[in-house]
C-alpha cells in the first residue's frame, strides 16, 4: 500500500517512493488556483462559459474554459506540466519517465490546437504564472471580438 512506510514502488512505476506517490496523486488536474483567479475575472466580466469541457465532443480533450458560441477555448497551462520555456525543470528523480511524459504532452497540446483550429475554433493557451488580470481581459476581447465576426457572418449569409 502506498500509505504504508515500507512501501517500494513496483518496477516501471512513475512514484519513486510512498511520499511521491501521495504528492503526485495530491496534484489537481482542474480547478487550480491560477484557473480559478482567472474564471473569476471573466466571470465578473459579465461572460459564461463552460468549465473543464470538451469543445469537441468527439475530441477527448477538456479546456479550461469554453464559450461555445464564439467558439473560443482557453486553455491554462502549468508550467510543469506543460514544459513552460521559462520554468521547467527537468527532474532528477525518475527523470526519463517524467521527461517523456512533459513531452507526450506538450505534443498533445499541440495536436488539440490543430484539431480545434481546423474546425473554427481559437484557442487560447495561458502559462500559470501570467498574470491573472492579463489573461482575463485578453479572453473576454477575444471573446468579443469572436462573437461579432462570427454575428456578422451569420448575417451576410442570411
Amino acid at each position: 500500500m502506498p500509505d504504508d512506510p515500507q512501501w517500494t514502488a513496483p518496477p516501471g512505476s512513475w512514484a519513486s517512493s510512498a511520499a511521491r506517490r501521495r504528492n503526485m496523486q495530491a496534484i489537481q488536474s482542474r480547478d487550480t488556483k491560477p484557473e480559478q483567479l482567472i474564471r473569476r475575472l471573466v466571470h465578473a466580466q459579465g461572460l459564461r462559459y463552460r468549465v473543464c469541457a470538451r469543445p469537441l465532443p468527439d475530441l477527448r480533450r477538456t479546456a479550461d474554459m469554453v464559450f461555445r458560441p464564439a467558439k473560443v477555448a482557453v486553455f491554462i497551462d502549468g508550467c510543469y506540466w506543460h514544459g513552460c520555456p521559462d520554468h521547467y525543470v527537468p527532474p532528477k528523480t525518475n527523470s526519463g519517465y517524467w521527461s517523456d511524459k512533459v513531452a507526450r504532452n506538450v505534443a498533445r497540446d499541440r495536436d488539440t490546437d490543430q484539431r480545434l483550429a481546423e474546425t473554427g475554433w481559437l484557442v487560447l493557451r495561458f502559462w500559470e504564472h501570467e498574470p491573472s488580470d492579463a489573461c482575463a481581459l485578453q479572453i473576454a476581447d477575444t471573446v468579443r471580438e469572436r462573437r461579432l465576426l462570427l454575428a456578422n457572418r451569420l448575417g451576410d449569409v442570411e
